[in-house]
């Protein structure tokens, strides 16, 4: 992933968002007994139409990591840079807004 603006701290701030939203809606839907694959895939889409366009929404650390990494390591010809001066962003940004998720719903569902 890359941003089409890059601004860290933006960049970073909208994959937190991201990501929160993400989990903070799966946590929910599960407690609801609602979460399967049709809700989880239609709150990615919603995600990624709101928030993707300005980073990609790596949201998901795998999802950026992995494919860098290969990027970085196969001989292909004539490839550009893998970017690892913003590569920590889809990686700790999600992190963070999925333990912020986490908290959140502990809190608020804490008896």
């Amino acid at each position: 992933t890359g941003p089409a603006i890059k601004s860290l701290f933006s960049n970073f701030f909208s994959e937190v968002v991201g990501t929160f939203a993400l989990v903070f809606g799966i946590l929910y839907a599960a407690g609801a007994q609602i979460a399967g694959p049709l809700p989880v895939g239609l709150l990615i889409v919603a995600i990624g139409m709101s928030l993707g366009g300005t980073t990609g929404y790596a949201i998901n650390p795998a999802r950026d990591l992995g494919p860098r990494i290969a990027h970085a390591i196969l001989p292909i010809r004539a490839k550009g840079s893998s970017n690892w001066g913003y590569a920590w962003v889809p990686v700790v940004a999600p992190l963070c807004g999925g333990a912020l998720a986490a908290l959140l719903y502990l809190a608020l569902n804490s008896n």
